[in-house]
C-alpha cells in the first residue's frame, strides 16, 4: 500500500511538472506571441533553432504607455497635415510658375511627390498600428505598405544625390542656363530616379505578410517581415536587411553629398579671383540653390538618423537568450516610434526648409498663401 501510494505521488508530481514546462513554453503565455503594439513581440524563429526552443520568459512585462500612444498620435497628425499643406503647396509652386520650372526644381518637386505619398499612405497606418492590436486591411495593404515606405524614401534619396551633382555642375559651370523649363534630360533623370526606387522596393513587399497568432485566447492578424523566406535571394534580404537600409538609405546620400560639395568647395576655391568677377546675380542664384540642397541633405540626415540607429542596435546588442532583454527591446521600440515620427517629419519639414533657405520659394510662398493651399489640398 505505502509502495502504491508512493508510486501515486511521484506521478502526479511529474505530471505537475510537465505541465509546468507545457504552460511556460506555450505559445499563448509567451513573448514571441505577442504581437501587439502595445507590447514586446520577441524575435522570429530562427532557421538553425531547435523546434519547441523557446528563449526564457521576461522577467518584466514589457509595455507602451499609453501616454506615449496619445502623445506620438497628435504628433503624427500635425506631421500629416502640414507635411501635406507643405507638399501640395510646393508642388503647386513649381507646377503654377514658369520661372519656377527648372533643373533643380523638378528634383525638389520630385522629392516633395514622393515625401506627399510617404504622408498619405504610412502615417495612418502606423498611428493605427500603435492604437491598435489588430490588422484588418489585409494582405495586399501589408505587402503595399512597406513597399510604399522604401519606394519614397528611395526617391527621397536619389533626388537628394541629383541635386548634389546638379549642384556641382552648376556651381562649378561658368556658362548660363539657357531659357527656362525642364530638359529633357532632366525629367529622363527623374523617371530613372522613381523606377529604380520602385525596383529597390519590391523586396519589401516579397518579404512581408499577414500572419495570424494566438493572443489571450484570440487569433491575432498581423503585418511583419515573414520569419521563414522561401527561396535564398530573399533569405539573404532578410538578414542583410538593416545593413543594407543604413548603407543605401542614410550613409549613400550623405556620401555623395560630401563627395561632390568637396569638389565644389575646391573648384571655388582655385577660381576664388575669376570668381570675383564674375559673382554676379545669376552665380549668386547659384549658390543660394547649392546652399539650399546643402541644408535639406542635413536635415535629412538628423531625421533619419534615429530610426536607423535604433535598428543597428537591435541588430547588434539584442540577445534573444538574455532575460532581460525584454526591457531593452522595450525602450528600442519607444526609439523605434521616435524614428518613425523623425522620419515622417523630414516628409513635412523640407516645404519650410525651402522658405527660410530659398527666397525665390519665400516670395511664391507668400504669394500662393495658407487660404490658396488648404483650397488646393482639399481639391486633391
Amino acid at each position: 500500500m505505502r509502495l502504491s501510494a508512493l508510486l501515486c505521488l511521484l506521478t502526479v508530481l511529474t505530471l505537475g511538472v510537465q505541465c509546468a514546462r507545457i504552460t511556460r513554453d506555450s505559445p499563448g503565455n509567451s513573448e514571441t506571441e505577442s504581437p501587439s503594439n502595445d507590447t514586446v513581440p520577441g524575435p522570429p524563429p530562427q532557421p538553425g533553432r531547435p523546434r519547441g526552443a523557446f528563449p526564457p520568459m521576461c522577467i518584466k512585462q514589457t509595455e507602451i504607455k499609453y501616454a506615449f500612444k496619445y502623445v506620438n498620435t497628435i504628433v503624427s497628425c500635425l506631421i500629416f497635415v502640414v507635411g501635406i499643406i507643405g507638399n501640395s503647396t510646393l508642388l503647386r509652386i513649381i507646377y503654377k510658375n514658369k520661372c519656377m520650372r527648372n533643373g533643380p526644381n523638378v528634383l525638389i518637386g520630385s522629392l516633395a511627390l514622393g515625401d506627399l505619398l510617404y504622408i498619405i499612405i504610412a502615417i495612418p497606418i502606423n498611428v493605427f498600428k500603435l492604437l491598435a492590436e489588430d490588422w484588418p486591411f489585409g494582405v495586399y495593404v501589408c505587402k503595399l505598405m512597406p513597399f510604399i515606405q522604401k519606394a519614397s524614401v528611395g526617391i527621397t534619396v536619389l533626388s537628394l544625390c541629383a541635386l548634389s551633382i546638379d549642384r556641382y555642375h552648376a556651381v562649378t559651370s561658368w556658362s548660363r542656363v539657357k531659357g527656362m523649363g525642364i530638359p529633357l534630360w532632366k525629367a529622363v533623370e527623374v523617371t530613372l530616379i522613381w523606377l529604380v526606387a520602385v525596383a529597390l522596393a519590391v523586396p519589401e513587399a516579397l518579404a512581408f505578410d499577414m500572419m495570424e497568432m494566438p493572443y489571450r485566447g484570440n487569433k491575432l492578424r498581423v503585418c511583419l517581415l515573414h520569419p521563414e523566406q522561401t527561396t535564398s535571394f530573399m533569405k539573404f534580404y532578410q538578414n542583410v536587411k538593416d545593413w543594407w537600409l543604413f548603407g543605401f538609405y542614410f550613409c549613400f546620400p550623405l556620401a555623395c553629398t560630401f563627395v561632390f560639395y568637396t569638389l565644389m568647395t575646391c573648384e571655388m576655391l582655385s577660381r576664388k579671383k575669376g570668381m570675383r568677377i564674375a559673382l554676379n546675380d545669376h552665380m549668386k542664384q547659384r549658390r543660394e540653390v547649392a546652399k539650399t540642397v546643402f541644408c535639406l541633405v542635413l536635415i535629412f540626415a538628423l531625421c533619419w538618423l534615429p530610426l536607423h540607429l535604433s535598428r543597428i542596435l537591435k541588430k547588434t546588442i539584442y540577445d534573444q537568450n538574455d532575460p532581460n532583454r525584454c526591457e531593452l527591446l522595450s525602450f528600442l521600440l519607444v526609439m523605434d516610434y521616435i524614428g518613425i515620427n523623425m522620419a515622417s517629419l523630414n516628409s513635412c519639414i523640407n516645404p519650410i526648409a525651402l522658405y527660410f533657405v530659398s527666397q525665390k520659394f519665400k516670395n511664391c510662398f507668400q504669394v500662393t498663401g495658407v487660404r490658396d493651399s488648404l483650397i488646393n489640398v482639399l481639391s486633391l
